[in-house]
């Protein structure tokens, strides 16, 4: 019998309880009405989780039995078989789609206060959800996705403390870290932080998907590692796929903190590096050089870029050496860091069909899509407010019209395309104002829509500018 769920649900209780009664000081309210609706609430949740894969196991059902019949929140003779003829259990997976009341009540509270005790509810949900989840010996992915969901609607309305964010964003953009040869842990930042920085991100919502399925199983696992159940020794190492300018780098550098919160990887940083860093042309010397490149990344991510180009000199190129060492430091190094294969999607699925190492090591390909035009005009908004520029409504329709005027296919800029367009206009931007005597404040940081419209457009596109290095939306 799993007896984790007993201990999560009280610590729930005493945790949002407490917070629960403090919110409620000076009003009517009695403490035993407040510690009750929190035992139902999370019975709520523990019952939509069990819901979210309708098979309503007998494991998962006696937990809940277990865990809730001392409060009377289920009858304390109760079998699965009775809270499956009551349905109890059935049909409560909707519950996770809206935050609660109670949930909704607290982050008031947080507004109104400067307080934290949304955040208590947040961890305590999160941590309950999971513990749900870990009852299964092969957790369904449709418990994981309804997880993953529920974490990112509450994260939605949870009010995030000024330090957090800043500890995050310094995490974020600290490139001189990842270039040190000797290192120290990256600090374990809070992973809703974290999780809220990626759902900042603009469009990827798939590649979004993805990554938070990922951080449930990963929590999930943990859990029954700490509870001593067995869990499955999942591979985490990576395929990103997509064209330019997608962000495979800026969630790669997410995922690398991600993994360091949740204690996946030791020390957190992001190692970059690609074709040229790894082989070297001459006999015996690549495996060495990709020794070092593994040295540098061993407990953080590496993420290899254009990994498919080690396959294209042929049987003799010292590519495929490089090949051939990857296969051997992943598999030595599993248990301390994660590597990432990122490339164009045609070339990445060749290389890993076609390589049995790697296929067997890398069997999750994250696909991240072209952005929409609306997308980019967003991205391009995002750079040029960091320019301290702004762009005018007609300029907006007029970039929206010339993302439009691109060819989609292979070697699509993406982010790219966005800040080449940004600079380009800039550019038109003080051809203009020099023409004008004085131009006012304003005027110095507005692109109109004549600055867009005099760009041109980037057609067509050739396999020269396709085979460019990739350059990734930050």
């Amino acid at each position: 019998m799993n007896t984790g769920l007993t201990a999560t649900v009280k610590q729930f209780a005493d945790q949002v309880g407490e917070a629960l009664v403090s919110s409620a000081a000076g009003t009517t309210l009695s403490n035993q009405s407040l510690r009750r609706d929190v035992l139902t609430e999370a019975f709520n949740i523990c019952a939509a989780v069990a819901d979210a894969d309708s098979r309503h196991n007998e494991d998962e059902l006696w937990a809940i039995i277990v865990a809730f019949a001392p409060h009377d929140i289920v009858p304390a003779n109760a079998t699965p078989a009775d809270l499956r003829r009551n349905e109890l259990v059935s049909g409560r997976r909707s519950w996770l789609k809206t935050p609660s009341d109670m949930f909704l009540t607290l982050s008031q509270v947080d507004e109104k206060r400067g307080t934290q005790v949304s955040r208590i509810y947040y961890e305590q949900a999160t941590k309950l959800a999971h513990t749900v989840v870990s009852i299964d010996n092969f957790p369904s992915e449709d418990e994981l996705k309804a997880v993953a969901n529920f974490q990112r609607l509450l994260l939605a309305s949870l009010p995030s403390p000024k330090a957090a964010q800043s500890t995050a964003s310094s995490g974020q953009n600290d490139d001189a870290e990842t270039t040190k040869p000797e290192r120290e842990p990256l600090p374990k930042e809070p992973l809703e932080d974290v999780l809220a920085e990626l759902d900042k991100l603009i469009g990827l919502d798939a590649v979004k998907e993805e990554v938070r399925l990922l951080t449930a199983m990963l929590q999930v696992q943990r859990l029954r590692v700490e509870r001593g159940l067995p869990a499955v020794d999942s591979n985490k190492h990576l395929v990103f796929s997509g064209n330019p300018g997608t962000g495979k780098t800026t969630v790669a550098r997410l995922l690398a903190r991600i993994y360091r919160s949740l204690g996946v990887v030791e020390l957190g940083h992001l190692t970059e590096t690609d074709r040229s860093g790894l082989v070297v042309g001459f006999v015996g010397q690549t495996a060495p050089r990709v020794a070092e490149i593994f040295d540098d990344a061993d407990g953080g991510v590496l993420l290899v870029d254009e990994a498919y180009s080690l396959v294209r000199g042929g049987n003799k190129d010292f590519g495929r050496e490089a090949i051939d060492a990857i296969v051997k430091q992943v598999e030595d190094r599993r248990d301390s860091m994660v590597v990432i294969l990122a490339g164009y999607p045609k070339e990445m699925a060749q290389l890993v069909s076609a390589n049995p190492g790697l296929h067997s090591r890398f069997p999750k390909t994250i696909t991240f899509e072209d952005y929409a035009d609306d997308e980019l005009v967003a991205i391009l908004k995002l750079i040029a407010e960091g320019g301290h520029y702004r762009i005018s409504d007609d300029a907006v329709e007029a970039a929206e019209a010339w993302f439009g005027a691109h060819d989609r296919g292979r070697g699509f800029g993406n982010g790219r395309l966005a800040r080449n367009l940004f600079e380009a206009a800039m550019a038109q931007h003080a051809t203009r104002l020099v023409e004008i005597d004085d131009p006012t404040d304003v005027a110095l940081t507005t692109l109109e829509a004549a600055d867009i419209a005099a760009v041109p457009v980037q057609n067509p596109l050739t396999e020269d500018s396709a085979s460019t290095p990739e350059a990734e939306n930050t």
